[in-house]
């Protein structure tokens, strides 16, 4: 789901709608990528994102619709960009890739299981009615050699289940499902047993992560609060698609316990990863680009650090345009990110690396 969300905030920022317009830098403001150098773009052809790293830090794997596919698939490549292969299904759609800890084997949502090659757009009476959506596609979750062969299909839900993070001991995978008509983060074993609910709110629960010790989990959440917003929840659940809310980031313990609220900020903050260090969360946010005109956030994210805390708060990267998906090298040398900074390219989003500067 991830991916859809990027195209649908990347094609309002660069729609020449009333918040498109000129950013307002708040004094002082650096004018470069703060901790960021010798920044390389990794990919050229269509839209990308969800770009991590392999354990050993040597290889990429992520999800693009590369050499004309309707629909994401799941592709490797190393990391200068070299060696580029498609490792999932050619027909379905496919998202939210991961390498298991030996680099032997992967893990991805798809839709492969299903007749048709891409699943069906949402409907245009949904698109009228919100600004912005996404459908939530009926994925399962696959496990397979990082070459693709031996492809095993480990979740049999209706609704969706992707999102899948490997813990560091390649035992667990965390992920994000519809499964009990809410929409929740689950953990199983890595080879689809045990499963257990790990959040229970009414509301959106998303894009979990395991920290680098495997002890917590980080995740985005949305809660409706007034019963007008709880019905309209209700509404979307049942038609399996979410219109945009406003996101937070948490962390909780890997057996659900001990939730804390990271951000509290009425923006989007989304796509939540691990520092190294385990002591802090890279994450994507559109916390600074409130458009006074609208009373409204715009569509210009960047990256942030966040202590697990909630302290510290830093903003990582500086422009006018779309970076999200962070995830730091194993060694913590090396960030990679997607973003539509290219302006041969400027509605479609690429792969970036860059080294880290302490």
């Amino acid at each position: 789901m991830d991916k859809v969300l990027l195209l649908l905030l990347v094609a309002a920022a660069s729609s020449g709608s009333a918040d498109s317009g000129e950013i307002k830098r708040p004094a002082g403001m650096p004018s470069a990528d703060r901790h960021m150098r010798n920044i390389s773009q990794l990919t050229f052809e269509g839209d990308n994102g969800e770009a991590y790293f392999s354990w050993d830090g040597t290889r990429i794997i992520w999800q693009s619709n590369r050499n004309g596919y309707a629909c994401d698939k799941i592709w490797t490549m190393n990391i200068d960009g070299s060696d580029k292969r498609m490792v999932s299904p050619d027909h379905g759609a496919h998202t939210c890739s991961f390498f298991f800890p030996d680099n032997k084997k992967i893990v991805f949502a798809s839709t492969s299981h299903l007749k048709g090659d891409c699943p069906p757009k949402p409907k245009a009476s949904v698109t009228a009615k919100y600004r912005y959506t996404w459908s939530l596609y009926p994925y399962d979750i696959f496990v397979a050699n990082a070459d693709g062969s031996r492809l095993a299909r480990i979740t049999a839900n209706a609704k969706y289940d992707a999102e899948p993070i490997i813990s560091p001991d390649g035992k667990q995978i965390v992920f994000g499902s519809q499964r009990e008509g809410d929409f929740d983060v689950y953990i199983m074993n890595a080879d689809g047993s045990n499963l257990r609910r790990l959040t229970d709110r009414v509301g959106y629960d998303g894009g979990p992560w395991f920290s680098p010790d495997g002890k917590r989990i980080a995740w985005r959440a949305w809660y409706p609060e007034t019963e007008e917003e709880k019905s309209v929840w209700q509404e979307w659940m049942r038609n399996d698609y979410i219109a945009a809310v406003p996101l937070d980031i948490w962390v909780m313990n890997a057996d659900g316990s001990d939730k804390v609220r990271l951000t509290n900020n009425g923006a989007v903050n989304w796509a939540p990863s691990w520092h190294p260090d385990g002591n802090r969360i890279i994450f994507s946010s559109n916390m600074d680009d409130w458009r006074e005109d609208i009373q409204q956030y715009g569509h210009n994210f960047e990256l942030y650090l966040i202590n697990i805390d909630g302290t510290n708060l830093e903003r990582i990267t500086y422009n006018k345009v779309f970076d999200s998906f962070p995830m730091f090298s194993p060694d913590g040398k090396k960030l990679a990110f997607a973003s539509n900074r290219n302006p041969e390219k400027p509605r479609a989003t690429d792969i970036y690396l860059a080294d880290w500067v302490k």
